[in-house]
């Protein structure tokens, strides 16, 4: 299962909450959590990675607000669960793909890539999430491969699920917030969903209370920082089962649990 980024104290406290019983009900093998806005609604600091490891995420990335908080700094580089795109430049803390092993001994490989459109300047992220995929390919060294790639444009995302079918498990958007519905399996066995949505409160603006941000909109002036919405939080993302033989999907299914979304709750 991979659930899409969470959002201050109410994405933190619906992951606390929910996600050990959503891992027994669901027999999951592994989980992957995008915990980029999980600190104050910007970043991560080193208690609320452990949390969301406690909870039982088995990796945690990030995405452009990965070191909003300076603390990430340091902890990143001693704790290989938690990883940042790996088309940041050169000599930046932390890293960018991880192979670990899931609940049954399966080796999963996860890597976390940002895009380019609308975002801002960055190293190539095609080139080097490829680069990673060949130096652990699906079904020789990695029995699964999940990609989160961190992007404002659903079309990169959906091309980048077109350039890696047939050659990774999971292609999966993060970073604007909004579950798309367009999860499915593509021609080559790819499954691919433009973006999981957040783990946080759907009563606002993209998890953040509304006022500031409705006020930005309609003065075009900043009164006060982006605060996360505290109501009940949602947790959105996409759960996926492979073939053991390739590793490719078998099925897709949407994830939305609590809160003010209609729910989806797959059976496996």
């Amino acid at each position: 299962m991979f659930l899409g980024d969470v959002v201050g104290r109410a994405g933190r406290d619906a992951v606390a909450e929910r996600l050990p019983g959503l891992i027994e009900h669901l027999d999951l093998d592994f989980v992957v959590v995008n915990g980029e806005n999980a600190s104050h609604g910007r970043g991560l600091i080193e208690n609320h990675f452990l949390g969301l490891k406690n909870a039982g995420a088995d990796i945690v990335t990030l995405g452009d607000h990965a070191f909003d908080q300076r603390d990430t700094i340091t902890f990143i580089e001693r704790e290989p669960s938690l990883l940042r795109p790996i088309n940041f430049p050169p000599g930046t803390p932390g890293r960018g793909a991880m192979l670990a092993e899931g609940r049954r001994g399966h080796r999963v490989l996860v890597i976390n890539a940002q895009g380019r459109v609308f975002m801002d300047p960055i190293d190539d992220p095609f080139r080097a999430v490829e680069a990673a995929v060949a130096a652990c390919p699906l079904s020789e060294q990695a029995d699964a491969i999940i990609v989160d790639f961190h992007t404002e444009a659903t079309s990169e995302i959906q091309a980048m699920g077109h350039f890696l079918d047939g050659r990774v498990s999971l292609v999966v958007g993060t970073h604007t917030h909004i579950p798309t519905s367009d999860h499915r399996i593509l021609r080559a066995g790819t499954a691919l969903m433009a973006d999981a949505g957040m783990c946080g409160d759907y009563d606002s603006i993209i998890g953040v209370d509304a006022e500031e941000p409705l006020g930005r909109f309609l003065t075009g002036i900043a009164n006060a920082r982006f605060t996360p919405a505290e109501g009940e939080a949602t947790l959105c993302g996409v759960v996926v089962e492979t073939d053991p033989a390739t590793g490719l999907a078998l099925r897709a299914e949407p994830l939305r649990v609590g809160g003010v979304l209609a729910q989806a709750i797959p059976e496996f």
